[in-house]
């Protein structure tokens, strides 16, 4: 049985490591990103939910009539 051959391997992974930094490297710096970022308010609007729209009432079952 042939003996694998290791020789390259460290070439080859030190390259592919190399050429994915660069890449990676060229895709974020596509991206445009504010100098001087603003905070938003922390008072947000509040967005009214379903349930708070109406009036709910939860029976339990200890409150319910007697059958």
């Amino acid at each position: 049985m042939p003996q694998l051959d290791t020789s390259t391997w460290f070439i080859t992974i030190v390259s592919m490591i190399v050429t994915l930094f660069i890449m990676f490297q060229l895709k974020i710096s596509k991206y445009l990103y504010p100098w001087n970022p603003e905070l938003k308010s922390a008072t947000m609007m509040k967005q009214p939910t379903p349930w708070e729209k109406k009036w709910t009432k939860i029976y339990s079952p200890l409150s319910l009539p007697q059958q």
